[in-house]
């Protein structure tokens, strides 16, 4: 019988560091979307478990990823969530100054220290990928708790390279080509403070047997056996649902007021897509407009959402264009969702929780648990 993860899983303070800095250190994670940084000098940052790390819009108009760590006396350069770097990046304790990939291009008082070179320490240096508009980093300097961070590479401040973010997309990148998501522009962001690990609001998007009791308006756009999922990866599981008769898209009424997405086919207008890409990526893709959520976890029982809603620049820009539809569709359910992954938590933390089994429409469940086993080298299945 197939049953859930022990409660330590989602409580213990010590499995929580350990598995969130193997997921979200190791993998390639979302850190949001390219268009958050259109033009040069542009930059948000991201914490992850304490490290904050820059993202940027550099000067050959590419995206760089950095720590937020000045190589002088390891002083937090940058305070404000976003902003414009003014062309270059500039530590306000001694002024030791970078340009907008990282390298070191001023360091008052040096030039008479004894083998002193300014190739020697850029900005320590994230990963960057960019899939159809979605900024992906992987920091690769994941170590255990009290250990320093080992890094690979000499005077290029270069680590040696995680596995191409394509190869953890897998079959994803062709698979949702169609929605042409580059294109696409955000509308509308919502913060979410949940009282919930991370893993449970995975859970609760990758099945819909809740819906009937939980959400009654969007039971009201799909029949919550209707799911058809895709199998299950390593690296994602997810799958599509259709309407019920009627309803046109996700809406608070269920009609579209947005014209289909440039792209989409006949089949790609008639579902929703719905895709948990591990470790922080809520993929929710609609015949007008695109929903994500990414997932910031903060303790064992907190978890900050990041929700955005993305339409296609040539509706906004369309006189009396309409995107409140959408957002309120989508916060009542989120808040839905939210609650009940709290309540969850909730009950793992008493000492009455002992793992209970799992349905055989729960399989998306069980997978995702067997992914995080196999990761942490607590296999334990049959």
């Amino acid at each position: 019988m197939r049953k859930t993860l022990p409660g330590f899983f989602y409580t213990d303070a010590a499995h929580f560091r350990r598995e969130v800095a193997h997921f979200f250190f190791t993998k390639w994670v979302c850190a949001g979307r390219s268009d958050e940084i259109s033009n040069r000098g542009d930059y948000f940052l991201r914490d992850v478990l304490g490290e904050s790390l820059i993202v940027v819009r550099n000067q050959d108009g590419g995206v760089s990823a950095m720590f937020n760590v000045c190589r002088h006396r390891g002083t937090r350069i940058c305070e404000s969530p976003c902003g414009t770097f003014p062309g270059s990046i500039q530590c306000s304790y001694h002024a030791w100054t970078y340009d907008l990939r990282g390298r070191l291009i001023g360091a008052p008082h040096m030039d008479d220290v004894p083998g002193f070179d300014r190739e020697d320490y850029p900005l320590k240096q994230v990963a960057c990928e960019l899939w159809d508009g979605h900024i992906f980093l992987n920091a690769g300097m994941a170590r255990p708790e009290g250990q320093p961070l080992q890094q690979a590479g000499v005077k290029a401040g270069l680590q040696v390279g995680p596995p191409p973010l394509r190869a953890q997309l897998g079959q994803l990148v062709e698979r949702f080509r169609p929605w042409r998501m580059e294109e696409l522009r955000v509308g509308h962001r919502a913060v979410y403070d949940v009282h919930a690990n991370w893993k449970l609001i995975i859970q609760n998007y990758n099945e819909c047997l809740h819906c009937p009791v939980l959400h009654p308006l969007l039971n009201q756009m799909h029949h919550y056996l209707g799911a058809d999922n895709a199998p299950s990866e390593s690296t994602f599981c997810g799958g599509t649902m259709g309407f019920k008769e009627g309803v046109e898209t996700l809406s608070i009424d269920g009609k579209r007021r947005r014209n289909y997405l440039p792209g989409l086919g006949v089949a790609e207008r008639s579902v929703v897509s719905y895709f948990s890409i591990y470790p922080n990526l809520l993929l929710t893709l609609h015949p007008d407009y695109m929903m994500t959520v990414t997932l910031w976890p903060k303790a064992p029982d907190r978890t900050e959402l990041l929700a955005e809603w993305h339409f296609h620049p040539d509706e906004i820009a369309r006189p009396g264009f309409v995107m409140q539809d959408a957002i309120d569709f989508w916060d009542v359910t989120n808040r839905e969702d939210w609650h009940i992954s709290e309540l969850s938590q909730a009950g793992i933390s008493s000492r009455a929780y002992e793992p209970g089994p799992y349905s055989s429409r729960e399989l998306l469940l069980w997978d995702f648990d067997q992914v995080v086993l196999r990761e942490l080298g607590e296999d334990r299945s049959p």
